[in-house]
C-alpha cells in the first residue's frame, strides 16, 4: 500500500477549507429564521474541517475548544430545520468530570452536541459554533437550547439557558448529568458505564464515545468503594447491566459491592499477562467488545472511526457526537502525535476492507472504513494521517476457494 503524498494531501486540505469558508459564507446576507441577531459566521481557521484524504477527514484545530467546535458544526451545519440540535451542552474546558459524563447528552434522544468553555468565558471558536448551530430547543428540558454544567458562561442573546450544577465528587457530577438525560428521555433506564475515578485520563477517555452510542450513563467509583451517589444511582436503575471498562484499575472491594447493584461485566483491556494494557490497547478493546446489543463489536470492515492522542483527554467528549451520528464512529486512540502503534496497527489491519478479482467481489460492491481525526497536526501528523488512510483503503487480496463463485462451463 501507498501513502497518499503530502502535496496531495495538503491540496486537499486547502480546497475543502475553501469550499468550506464559502459554504458558510453563503448566509452572510440574511438573518437566520429562529436565530440571533447577525449572519451565520464564517468557518474559522480555528474550529474548521482541515486536511481529508480519500478516507480521513480532519476535524478542529490547536486544543480541544477548537475540536468540539469543528465535530459540533460538522454533525450541525445549522443550514435547514434538520441539521439544528435541540440543545447545546457547554463545559469548562478543564472540567474532566463533567465533560466525561456530559457524553452520554450526545446520545438520543436529546443528539447534543459539546462545545468548550474558557471558566465564565466563552471563547470564540464556541461562540461562532454556537451561533451557526442555532439550537432550536428542547422540549422535556423546558425549551432549554443550551444546557450549562458547571460554568455560568455567557451565552447570545436569546438563547435560553438550563444550568446543572457540577460541584462535589465526579461520583455526584455524574448523577447530576443522569438527571438531565432522565427528563429527556422521560424515564430511567438503560445499562451503566462505570469507571474508576483514579484512572488515568487516557484509560478512561473510550468511555465518552461509548456512551454517546449506547446511551449509558457514566457513573464513577472511589478508591476501592462505591460512593453514595453512584449506588444510590445505581438503586434507582433496578439492578441494571453494568459494564466496566479498565477492571484491572477497579478494588475487588468496588466490584463486589457493584456486583449487589447490577449484573457487572468487565470490559477485557487488552492486557496479557506480561503486561498491561496501555491507552491504546484499552481503546481498541472497547471497540472490538459487544455483549448482545451493547457495545461496539467493530470486528469487520464498514465502520467510521474516530482517531484522537490520547494525551489530549477532553478530545474524547469533544469527538463524542461523532459517536452516536453519521458513521458512529468508535473513538481509537494515538500514543503521539507521529506514528501508528502497533496494537492499532494491527487492529486496522483485521478490520481493513478488501475485495477479489470475480465481478460481485469489487471495489464499486465493497465495504469502507472512514477515519475521524480530532485535532491539528500537533495532535495528529500529516504523515500520520496518510499512513491511517492507507491502513483505511480497501485493498485488493487473493479470495480462497470458498470465497470465489464458482467456474461456469459455456
Amino acid at each position: 500500500m501507498r501513502a497518499v503524498p503530502l502535496p496531495r494531501l495538503l491540496a486537499a486540505g486547502l480546497l475543502l477549507l475553501v469550499l468550506a469558508m464559502v459554504l458558510a459564507g453563503c448566509g452572510k446576507s440574511g438573518k437566520p429564521e429562529g436565530g440571533p441577531e447577525g449572519a451565520i459566521p464564517p468557518v474559522g481557521a480555528a474550529s474548521a474541517v482541515g486536511v481529508a484524504t480519500a478516507n480521513t477527514t480532519r476535524l478542529g484545530g490547536d486544543d480541544p475548544v477548537s475540536d468540539a467546535a469543528a465535530v459540533a458544526r460538522a454533525v450541525y451545519p445549522g443550514l435547514t430545520t434538520a441539521t439544528r440540535p435541540q440543545a447545546v451542552v457547554l463545559v469548562d474546558k478543564v472540567d474532566w468530570a463533567a465533560s466525561l459524563a456530559a457524553s452520554v447528552l450526545a446520545s438520543a434522544p436529546l443528539s447534543a452536541p459539546l462545545l468548550y468553555s474558557e471558566g465564565d468565558a466563552l471563547p470564540g471558536a464556541s461562540l461562532d459554533a454556537l451561533r451557526t448551530m442555532r439550537p432550536s430547543g428542547a422540549p422535556a428540558l423546558g425549551g432549554a437550547q443550551v444546557i450549562r454544567i458547571g460554568t455560568q458562561a455567557p451565552v447570545p442573546e436569546g438563547l435560553r439557558t438550563r444550568d446543572v450544577s457540577a460541584a462535589g465528587a465526579p461520583a455526584d457530577v455524574a448523577v447530576a448529568v443522569q438527571r438531565e438525560l432522565d427528563l429527556a428521555r422521560g424515564s430511567s433506564h438503560g445499562p451503566v458505564i462505570v469507571l474508576s475515578a483514579d484512572a488515568p485520563l487516557a484509560l478512561q477517555m473510550p468511555a465518552a464515545g461509548l456512551s454517546a452510542e449506547s446511551g449509558a450513563l457514566i457513573l464513577m467509583l472511589g478508591a476501592d468503594s462505591v460512593p453514595a451517589a453512584t449506588a444510590a444511582a445505581l438503586r434507582g436503575l433496578h439492578h441494571p447491566a453494568i459494564y466496566v471498562i479498565d477492571p484491572a484499575d477497579v478494588g475487588k472491594h468496588a466490584l463486589s459491592a457493584l456486583a449487589g447493584l447490577g449484573h457487572v461485566t468487565p470490559i477485557p483491556d487488552g492486557s496479557t499477562p506480561a503486561a498491561p494494557a496501555g491507552a491504546v490497547a484499552n481503546a481498541t478493546a472497547v471497540a472490538r467488545f459487544t455483549d448482545g446489543t451493547f457495545g461496539w463489536g467493530v470486528k469487520e470492515p464498514g465502520h467510521g472511526l474516530a482517531f484522537a492522542n490520547a494525551g489530549r483527554p477532553f478530545d474524547a467528549p469533544a469527538s463524542a457526537l461523532l459517536s452516536a451520528t453519521g458513521d458512529y464512529a468508535p473513538l481509537l486512540l494515538l500514543e503521539g502525535s507521529v506514528g501508528v502503534p502497533a496494537a492499532l496497527a494491527g487492529y486496522l489491519s483485521d478490520i481493513q476492507p478488501a475485495y477479489g478479482s470475480a465481478p460481485q467481489y469489487q471495489p464499486v460492491h465493497g465495504t469502507y472504513n472512514h477515519g475521524w481525526l480530532i485535532g491539528n497536526e500537533r495532535a495528529i501528523s500529516l504523515r500520520t494521517q496518510a499512513e491511517i488512510d492507507s491502513m483505511l483503503a480497501i485493498t485488493p487480496r487473493h479470495l480462497s476457494s470458498e470465497e470465489e463463485p464458482p467456474a461456469t462451463i459455456e
